[in-house]
């Protein structure tokens, strides 16, 4: 039951928020109209009962919905521009992207990948796990304070070629005190797909997904040997 002008707008994505807000304040108008229905029939005609307060509450009612709709335009918007920035990001498919954080794909066997210390450390130990959570190479890492660059070239400590696929880097540092030092993680992947990701744009490498804020820089790919004779 809609009354009054305030349209139960069925424009709205159901499943969006505006949506879901939409059919919670048709859900509340309808029952406001009950109750109000059902005291104007039973209300004294000597004494009819002021509408001002119910007047009043249509207007607030009316007053939601078109804050409802005005959130529904922009979601549309904003799900426009996604859609627009997805298109724009298929430009770098093919090129190789550097990211802040630990995951990397071993791609036709390599992998590069960095990591940061700010003061000088004892030691380091470079440790990589499988998608499944196992360590499968372990190596020494450089002590002194800035960025270091590391190339696996995909095997493990028993010189058994990984297969590629999604791996996971950590590297920890102890300082003078033995302590654990803070580490800056990224790591290098080709770009195979480009999406939204539980709502965020998203760049894929390989399986490994990287969101667009955490991208540090995008280079050209390497063309392999057999790519370069083509």
């Amino acid at each position: 039951m809609i009354l009054g002008g305030i349209s139960g707008s069925t424009s709205t994505d159901p499943t969006s928020q505006a949506g879901q807000a939409q059919q919670k304040l048709n859900e509340d108008l309808n029952h406001f109209l009950t109750l109000l229905i059902t005291q104007l029939e039973h209300q004294d005609p000597l004494d009819p009962m002021d509408t001002h307060e119910f007047t009043s509450q249509l207007v607030q009612f009316a007053s939601v919905e078109q804050q409802i709709q005005q959130n529904a335009n922009l979601e549309q918007m904003i799900s426009l521009q996604s859609a627009n920035l997805v298109t724009d990001m298929t430009n770098l498919l093919g090129n190789t992207i550097e990211s802040s954080g630990q995951k990397f794909p071993l791609d036709n066997g390599q992998a590069e990948f960095t990591y940061s210390l700010a003061n000088n450390a004892t030691e380091a130990t470079i440790s990589v796990r499988s998608a499944a959570g196992l360590n499968v190479f372990t190596a020494t890492g450089e002590l002194s304070p800035g960025k270091h660059n590391f190339v696996w070239n995909g095997k493990d400590n028993l010189g058994n070629q990984m297969p590629d696929g999604q791996y996971t880097v950590t590297v920890n540092a102890k300082d003078a005190q033995g302590n654990l030092m803070d580490v800056e993680h990224s790591i290098f992947g080709r770009v195979t797909g480009a999406g939204i990701d539980n709502g965020v744009l998203t760049l894929f490498l390989g399986t490994t997904p990287v969101s667009m804020d955490s991208i540090l820089s995008i280079k050209e790919t390497p063309k392999t040997p057999e790519e370069g004779q083509s």
